[in-house]
């Protein structure tokens, strides 16, 4: 597993700036959650009758005076863009560096085929992603503990679940465009991101686009939903599953056969 110590060792720096900064603003909205939960209270009516804007963050079927209505609107937000950044900025740019860098015709005249090339890659990126989550997890669970609420194991299982598997679709994604990338895009790792969670906010939003939840990952993350049912959407995670697999199936279909020296 060289090639995927040398990744980890690489980004090893990215990765402690987007853990500790995701994980800080986490922190935060939880240890402001006592201070705001009076006033969440007496406000809850007024979120949940904001028409669309309500609808499109899910804030019409939730209870801000309560901790996990206000965390998974709060924090979930914040677990959700910063998670898909960073698995997309990850992915998009990991094999297309290589001929961006000038570096891919060396990593080749190694012994090693470009299948295992691909796959200690795809072992980094997951490393990463999975290791994110796991102390964005316990940091979350330790910081509710922290200030004396009761911590909701369930919910919290559930939303967190739900965030790892949208970054790893994401990661899947951005690790098949790369294949096709030659000088690497960091601009289109963040765009599809964004782009996901915006088809999301139009699905919430129009009844007409409801079919948008199926093809963003996004769509399975919706708290209200998560909260209200006690479970995720088997069709849609089923489907985000599906669709990260054919990313990574294409990045070894293309940079398999890919003409590295052109």
């Amino acid at each position: 597993m060289t090639i995927a110590a040398h990744e980890l060792r690489q980004n090893k720096i990215s990765f402690f700036i987007w853990t500790a900064a995701i994980g800080f603003l986490l922190a935060v909205c939880i240890f402001l959650f006592p201070e705001m939960k009076g006033e969440m209270e007496g406000m809850n009516d007024m979120f949940s009758s904001m028409g669309s804007f309500s609808a499109a963050f899910g804030m019409d079927q939730l209870n801000f005076g309560t901790l996990m209505g206000f965390y998974s609107v709060e924090c979930g937000n914040i677990l959700g863009l910063g998670g898909a950044f960073f698995a997309s900025l990850c992915a998009v740019n990991i094999l297309s560096k290589e001929e961006r860098n000038k570096t891919a015709e060396f990593l080749l005249t190694h012994p090693v085929n470009r299948r295992r090339i691909l796959t200690e890659k795809l072992t980094a990126i997951l490393i990463q992603i999975i290791a994110m989550n796991l102390i964005l997890y316990v940091l979350s669970a330790a910081s509710i503990a922290a200030i004396g609420e009761e911590i909701p194991w369930k919910e919290l299982n559930l939303l967190h679940l739900a965030y790892c598997i949208l970054q790893m679709e994401l990661a899947g994604i951005c690790f098949g465009v790369s294949a096709f990338l030659r000088k690497g895009s960091i601009g289109a790792g963040l765009g599809l991101a964004a782009v996901m969670y915006f088809l999301n906010l139009i699905a919430n939003i129009a009844e007409a686009a409801e079919f948008l939840k199926y093809i963003t990952p996004f769509g399975y993350c919706d708290s209200a939903g998560i909260i209200t049912d006690g479970s995720l959407d088997k069709t849609m995670v089923a489907i985000g599953i599906v669709i990260g697999i054919a990313g990574i199936a294409a990045a070894y279909l293309k940079y398999t056969k890919k003409d590295i020296a052109s």
